[in-house]
């Protein structure tokens, strides 16, 4: 049985335009395992706690040392780290904000880039064999001649750190422009739809 690992980032629930889109992807992926489980993890119903200096003396300090207190600041962590690891197939949907992603996905990031556990001594990446869908709505359009193409931070941050910690089939669907739906110049349908190919691709890669 497959196992979708879900991170939800956009509070905006209904309107979100990066909900939206992802919705559509989630459909087609239950279509295409419809025995499979999906593990939610709705960054926006719950927050995750920035990294703390107990959370780092706990980070770094080896596992066979670890008082009850460390092992309890690193609990979350560890339970992020476990949904990660479980899953065959990661989907992650955020906004873009001024560029780059959301502190709350940030958050998540920071939780499960985990020396010894995803991430080797090495420096090598140990999640290995899955594949990940990274959706983004961003209001601004960064495309070849673009004068802001420059600043296209959000895709190119969430593929380092995927590739970082082992995850190197990355699949990023950017659904630019999407202020458009914001200012009425297109329904939430339209705009989805004229998403509908790079998701079907997506779907099948």
């Amino acid at each position: 049985m497959s196992r979708l690992l879900l991170v939800q980032t956009s509070p905006r629930g209904t309107t979100s335009v990066s909900r939206s889109i992802t919705d559509r992807l989630v459909s087609e992926w239950q279509t295409a395992n419809p025995r499979g489980q999906i593990v939610v993890r709705d960054l926006a119903e719950s927050a995750l706690p920035n990294v703390t200096a107990p959370w780092l003396a706990a980070y770094f300090t080896p596992p066979e040392a670890h008082t009850a207190d460390m092992k309890a600041q690193l609990a979350l962590s560890d339970a992020l780290v476990q949904e990660l690891l479980d899953a065959d197939e990661l989907l992650i949907s955020t906004p873009v904000y001024n560029y780059n992603i959301p502190a709350s996905l940030k958050a998540w990031v920071d939780h499960i880039v985990r020396k010894g556990l995803t991430l080797g001594f090495d420096g090598s990446g140990l999640v290995k064999g899955k594949k990940a869908t990274v959706v983004i709505a961003s209001g601004g359009v960064y495309g070849e001649g673009s004068p802001i193409a420059d600043r296209n931070i959000a895709p190119q941050y969430m593929r380092l750190i995927l590739n970082v910690i082992g995850i190197t089939d990355v699949s990023i669907l950017h659904g630019e422009g999407a202020k458009s739906v914001d200012m009425g110049e297109a329904t939430m349908e339209e705009f989805v739809e004229r998403h509908a190919g790079p998701l079907k691709q997506v779907s099948a890669a």
